[in-house]
Order: structure tokens, then C-alpha cells, then sequence
């Protein structure tokens, strides 16, 4: 096959393309240049758009043997991940970029422009599993090293999309890939692992947003209406935040406080204690099926956040509906709208939901 392998700078994505060419595949190594102006990106190693991790790409396809390219995608990836995180926020919302970014950008405009040359496929270096079951569906199942899995933020993936992608690292655990890629004498062995968001250069995100929205005035209050202080905007805050509040005045039972609700219009952030946070369900928009659109009622378990625990989950689907109803048997806390929930089948990926409501069960009074 001929396969374009999504090159990052990072490790991973070394280490899967040097697995694909072993494999037999004829690679070529690309890195996406996400930033129309990457000084602005993450730097040090930390991100995985920044000009460091070019370079750092670039000799990894060079010790490899591979022909490499830069392909400039800052506008897919203004229009569709960074104006989206901002819109997201704006309407009171919790995005994931990263999963945005895997949905419209690494296995949509990229592999659309890898089969327009003429390629079969993209090879990456997530950690997943994917195979051919018996009725010739290709499912994708959890990786084997639970620490690294990210199937979470590749449940935006289609039938046709799991088909033609490669993910070489689904059965290796971390400290094998960082050792074979010292053995194969890449110098990104020891490179740290990407974190955070490779668009927001400083880490902090609530600064970069008043930077874009400018301030947006509102106060937060407690669940009796009382207002508690003022803020310069609702979009610093997110469900289940409790550090940063600087509330200065003591709840009654001394007992800290977490955002429970954003109400982005009026721009009032109530708080309240942790208990309140626990939800039991949660409604979905847009769901993406991996591979058949459950029917009925599907007994499973369903992950909310990238690095978030499992929760035993009842699955409703409505039928000729773009909706999604989620049963939580296993409460869940402090889960906010804008969110994916992703829905598995044991290790198997059914699919995704973006979170629209959450339903939070009665709290006796002490």
C-alpha cells in the first residue's frame, strides 16, 4: 500500500511510521503545518504544531529513509478546530480541540487529499487497535497499554475512515516504542509526550479567550441566587472547575465549591458543593457511528473525557433521530456540555456523542 504517514514530531508517530515501512508499505512522511504563524504555537516540546517539532519530523522521516513534505493546513485548521474551540466557549460550552482535529483535519482533509494523489491510506502514531471482523466491518478496539490508549478522541471515525487508517502502535505499550525508537537511532526517543493545546502558545486558556472575545461582564453566584462576586467573562470558567474561583467568602459548611452550571447570556456561573455535580444521564447530538448505528437499547460503557474513567452506561437511540440518550449506572461528575461521549462495547469503539444536556440526580438535603 501506498500510505501518507502523519509525522508530528513526536515519537509515536515516528516509531508507526517506521513500523509501516517494514511492513512493506511505500511511505511518505508528512507533517501538517496547522499555524499560519507557528511561532504563535506551543514550543519546547510540548505541543505538536510548533517549528521545533517540524524539524524534529523532518530528520526522523530523513533517518528512516523516506521522502517528507510539509502540508499547510492553518486554514482548515482555523475554520474547524480553533474558531469552533472559541465558538464552544463562547456559548457556555467544554470542547475537545483534539478530537475536533482528529475528526475534520488527520482523518478528513488529510486523508481526502492522500487519495486524491493517489495514496491508500494515512498511518498515524495513536494508540488503538483496529481489525476485520467476520461481517467485513473494520472495528476499532481500545489499545493494549490502557495508560496511552486514545481511542477517546479517534471516536469521530467513520466505517470508511477506520478502512484506510493504520495504527501500527495499538498492541506496543509506551516504553517499547520509546525503546525501539532508540534502537532505530531516531532522535525523538526521549522527547517528551504533547500535551495541552498546541494553539494556545502560554497554557492558559482563559486569558487567550478574553484575548479573542474581549470581556464579557456577569457575576457568580451561589444556588440561592446570591451573588458571590464579579467576573470578565463566563468563558474563563467550566463545569467542575473549583481552582481559580477566588470566591473570598467561605461556604456555610467551609466546604469548597465547584462551578455547577454557565449560563453564557447573562454570563452567571453558579456554584455550589461537589455532590451536586454527579450526573446519572446525559443527552447526545450529532452521534458517529464506528460501525453499525446500534438499535434500540445497547447495554455498554461510555468515556467522558480523554483520560476520564469508564462508566457503566445504558445507550438509548432514537430511531431516524440525530440524538442520543445515555443512562449513567455509573454516576459521573462534573460533566459539561460540549464534551464527547464515547460509547464502547467492551474494548470495541460503537461510536460518539456530543454531550447537549446533562440530567443531574436529586440530592437529599443533610
Amino acid at each position: 500500500m501506498r500510505l501518507i504517514a502523519a509525522m508530528s514530531g513526536g515519537v509515536d508517530s515516528a516509531v508507526a511510521a517506521a513500523r509501516a515501512v517494514e511492513a512493506g508499505h511505500e511511505v511518505t512522511g508528512v507533517h501538517l503545518a496547522l499555524s499560519r504563524n507557528p511561532k504563535s504555537y506551543r514550543s519546547g516540546a510540548r505541543g505538536c504544531c510548533s517549528i521545533e517539532d517540524s524539524n524534529d519530523a523532518r530528520r526522523a522521516a530523513d533517518t528512516i529513509g523516506i521522502p517528507f513534505y510539509v502540508w499547510d493546513m492553518s486554514d482548515e485548521f482555523a475554520d474547524t478546530v480553533v474558531d469552533d474551540f472559541i465558538a464552544e466557549y463562547e456559548a457556555g460550552r467544554t470542547p475537545n480541540p483534539c478530537l475536533r482535529c482528529n475528526e475534520k483535519i488527520k482523518f478528513a482533509a488529510v486523508l481526502d487529499r492522500a487519495l486524491v494523489l493517489g495514496f491508500d491510506g494515512v498511518v498515524t502514531g495513536h494508540y488503538a487497535q483496529v481489525h476485520e471482523n467476520d461481517e467485513g466491518l473494520v472495528e476499532m478496539h481500545r489499545a493494549v497499554d490502557m495508560a496511552k490508549d486514545q481511542s477517546y478522541v479517534l471516536g469521530v471515525l467513520t466505517q470508511e475512515q477506520l478502512r484506510r487508517s493504520h495504527f501500527p502502535l495499538g498492541g506496543s505499550t509506551k516504553p517499547d516504542v520509546r525503546r525501539e525508537a532508540d534502537e532505530r537511532g531516531l532522535q525523538v526517543a526521549t522527547k517528551p509526550d504533547s500535551h495541552d493545546i498546541c494553539f494556545v502558545a502560554d497554557g492558559d486558556n482563559a486569558g487567550w479567550l478574553a484575548d479573542k472575545l474581549g470581556p464579557r461582564p456577569g457575576t457568580v453566584v451561589d444556588e440561592s441566587g446570591t451573588v458571590l462576586r464579579e467576573h470578565d467573562g463566563a468563558y474563563a470558567y467550566t463545569i467542575g472547575q473549583r481552582r481559580g474561583l477566588r470566591l473570598g467568602v467561605p461556604a456555610d459548611d467551609g466546604k469548597p465549591r465547584f462551578v455547577l452550571d454557565i449560563e453564557p447570556v447573562s454570563g452567571t456561573v453558579t456554584v455550589g458543593p461537589r455532590e451536586h455535580l454527579l450526573v446519572d444521564a446525559l443527552d447526545g447530538i450529532k452521534p458517529l457511528w464506528c460501525t453499525d448505528v446500534p438499535a434500540g437499547v445497547l447495554d455498554c460503557s461510555v468515556q467522558l473525557r480523554a483520560h476520564g474513567a469508564e462508566h457503566r452506561a445504558r445507550l438509548h437511540v432514537v430511531e431516524g433521530e440525530q440524538t442520543v440518550h445515555v443512562e449513567l449506572l455509573d454516576p459521573a461528575e462534573g460533566i459539561a456540555p460540549g464534551q464527547a461521549c464515547v460509547v464502547y462495547d467492551g474494548t470495541r469503539v460503537v461510536g460518539s456523542a456530543t454531550i447537549s444536556a446533562t440530567h443531574r440526580r436529586a440530592v437529599s438535603p443533610a
